[in-house]
């Protein structure tokens, strides 16, 4: 009976680790905050999300801050288990299974305080003005294809607010909350001088990709959309987005 034991405990170790292994997730994102920035609490609002969702769903994490094309194929190749801010597109189904939305992202365009420009959803009536566009965004495929506007390329949209002020461009175009993050980290004279419009260009939802290289990718999947469910039944996920407190558990 005690040769049994030592010959079994050999295997039951090694799969328990085998199971330890598979309940952990390797976790990346580039850069964006406020959704991912290693120097904000919880390394960003989105990261923050994910992870809750996750360990509620079971699996423990780990969380790798690289440029977006390595992040990219670190999923694709399999290096990395979950790529955590991605928008639906459909050519990455060939490598990652998206999740249901757990954020929605709301691009709008901003404007110089004072000026008169509006946007009532059609794309046309803004030909006339230059439009400041970070190099490499994703923004709605209507504006993308739209070939009679005047897109500026700019390296991100804290120089987009700089042309703003000095009027070399009349509109520039940024998530809500990326370019809040922006303004509120800017010299009080521009915080003042340039203004969202309310009318969003598009609002997409943000969800998690999941290496199709995980066997486990569609249990990962299902786990952490129903964690969000629950964490917006709750009230945790309103209370990670900063809107209200988070309703204490039910007692057992």
């Amino acid at each position: 009976m005690g040769r049994l034991l030592v010959r079994c405990c050999p295997l039951v170790w090694l799969t328990l680790m085998a199971f330890a292994e598979a309940q952990s997730l390797q976790l990346a994102g580039d850069r964006w905050p406020p959704y991912v920035d290693t120097t904000l609490p919880g390394d960003g609002l989105a990261t923050a999300i994910v992870r809750s969702a996750l360990s509620r769903a079971g699996y423990s994490t780990e969380f790798s801050q690289v440029p977006w094309a390595r992040a990219v194929r670190g999923v694709a190749e399999g290096r990395y288990d979950v790529l955590v801010t991605v928008w639906y597109n459909e050519e990455r189904n060939g490598f990652g299974q998206h999740s249901s939305g757990y954020l929605t992202n709301r691009i709008l365009f901003w404007r110089k305080q004072g000026s008169a420009i509006e946007f009532n959803r059609d794309l046309s009536a803004l030909k006339d003005y230059p439009i400041a566009v970070s190099r490499g965004y994703a923004y709605s495929p209507a504006f993308v294809s739209a070939k009679n506007l005047l897109k500026v390329p700019v390296r991100n949209f804290a120089m987009a607010a700089e042309m703003l002020v000095v009027g070399r461009v009349a509109l520039a175009l940024e998530d809500e909350r990326v370019g809040r993050q922006v303004l509120s980290q800017s010299p009080r004279p521009m915080q003042d001088q340039v203004e969202p419009l309310d009318t969003p260009l598009a609002e997409p939802d943000l969800r998690i990709l999941v290496s199709l290289k995980r066997p486990d990718h569609d249990a990962i999947i299902r786990g952490f959309d129903k964690a969000i469910a629950s964490m917006r039944a709750d009230g945790t996920l309103q209370a990670l987005l900063g809107q209200r407190p988070a309703r204490p558990a039910p007692a057992p």
